[in-house]
C-alpha cells in the first residue's frame, strides 16, 4: 500500500533523507525511529505529498505522489509533527471543516464527525476553541482529523505525544483496532510504543535504515535478549555470581547494586535459553532470590547500539 524507492531530500549541504527504500503492507503498523535529526519527519512529509523529494519515488494505494498527488493524499490519514488545527475554530467546527475539505455533507458529515469524536473521547471539548485545549486534546482532534475519512493508509507523527498513560492506551488500542485494514506508520520517540502496538519497526539514523524487522526480531539483536537477572541479598550475591559462572551456557554475569540489594544478569553464550537452567540452580543450591526473571531484550540498548549519539553527530558536523 505504501512503496518507497530511493527517497532522497537534501537542504543545502545537509542530506536529511538518503536513498530510503521501504515498502508497507496493509495490516502493518511500521514504527518509525530514530535519533533526533534522522530524518523521520522530513521522510513523513515526503510521503504524504508536502515536501517535493529530490531524488526517488513514492507510490501510495497505486497512485504517484507526485504525478497524482490528489489520488495519493485522498487515500491519507495524515497526523503531523505537533498536530496543527486553526486554534480559533472549536473541536467541533475544525472536524466539520475537515470533513467539508474531504467532501463529506449533511448527514454524512454528522455520522462521520461522531463517530471520530467517540472514537478518541472528544465529547467534553467538542464546543472549545482549540486553543484552550491540553496538549493531550490536541493531539486526540489531530488523531480524529487524521481517521475521519477512514483512509486505508495512516501517516502519524507522535500520536501518543502528550498523552496521559489512560489516553495512551485508548489510541494505542484505537491503533490496533483499525489495523488489519489500514498500512500504518507511527513515528515515535516511545519505545514502549513500538512494542505496544507495532509489527515492524524500522531505525533509520542519518537518513538512511539501518534496522527493519519485527519488535522480536529487533530485541534479539540486544545483549540482553535471553539474558537472566536474579536479585539477591548482598551477602549472598558472591556465592551466586560464581555458581552462575559455572553453568556450561553462561558467557558472562554481570553485578548492580539496587537499593541495597545485588542484581546478577547472566548472559548466553550465542542466545542460549539460561531461564530454566538458572531456576534450577536456585532451586537445587536453596537461594533466598527476591526476583528472578528472563530478558525478551532491550530495545534501547540496540537502538544506542545502531544510530548516532548526539555527541557524535555534533562531532561530526564539525569536521
Amino acid at each position: 500500500m505504501i512503496e518507497i524507492e530511493g527517497l532522497t531530500k537534501r537542504f543545502g549541504p545537509v542530506t536529511a533523507v538518503a536513498g530510503l527504500s521501504l515498502k508497507v503492507a496493509k495490516g502493518e503498523v511500521l514504527g518509525f525511529l530514530g535519533p533526533n535529526g534522522a530524518g523521520k519527519s522530513t521522510a513523513m512529509r515526503m510521503i504524504t505529498g508536502y515536501l517535493a523529494p529530490d531524488a526517488g519515488r513514492i507510490s501510495v494505494c497505486g497512485h504517484d505522489i507526485e504525478t497524482d498527488t490528489t489520488a495519493a493524499q485522498a487515500a491519507i490519514g495524515y497526523l503531523p509533527e505537533g498536530a496543527p488545527a486553526y486554534s480559533d475554530m472549536t473541536a467541533r467546527q475544525f472536524l466539520r471543516f475537515v470533513a467539508e475539505v474531504r467532501g463529506f455533507k449533511g448527514v454524512d458529515a454528522r455520522s462521520r464527525i461522531e463517530s471520530v469524536v467517540e472514537k478518541t473521547e472528544l465529547a467534553p471539548v467538542l464546543e472549545q476553541p482549540i486553543d484552550t485545549l491540553s496538549k493531550g486534546f490536541k493531539r486526540r482532534v489531530g488523531v480524529a482529523q487524521a481517521i475521519l475519512h477512514d483512509p486505508p493508509v495512516l501517516i502519524m507523527d507522535e500520536p501518543t505525544d502528550g498523552l496521559d498513560p489512560n489516553q495512551k492506551h485508548s489510541v494505542r488500542g484505537l491503533i490496533r483496532a483499525m489495523a488489519p485494514e489500514k498500512a500504518i506508520i507511527i513515528s515515535t520517540h516511545l519505545l514502549e510504543e513500538v512494542e505496544a502496538i507495532c509489527t515492524r519497526a524500522v531505525i533509520i539514523d542519518r537518513g538512511a535504515v539501518v534496522a527493519d524487522g519485527t519488535p522480536a526480531e529487533l530485541l534479539a539483536r540486544s545483549r540482553y535478549h535471553n539474558a537472566v537477572t536474579m536479585t539477591l541479598a548482598k551477602n549472598d550475591a558472591d556465592g551466586a555470581a560464581a555458581k552462575l559462572k559455572a553453568l556450561p551456557n553462561v558467557a558472562l554475569v554481570e553485578r548492580n547494586v539496587v537499593n541495597g540489594d545485588v542484581q546478577l544478569t547472566a548472559f548466553p553464550k550465542s542466545g542460549a535459553l539460561l531461564i530454566e537452567a538458572v531456576s534450577a540452580l536456585a532451586v537445587r543450591e536453596g537461594m533466598k532470590l527476591k526476583e528472578l526473571y528472563a530478558e525478551p531484550g532491550r530495545l534501547d540498548e540496540v537502538f544506542r547500539a545502531i544510530t548516532t549519539s548526539d555527541a557524535a553527530r555534533a562531532k561530526a558536523a564539525k569536521r
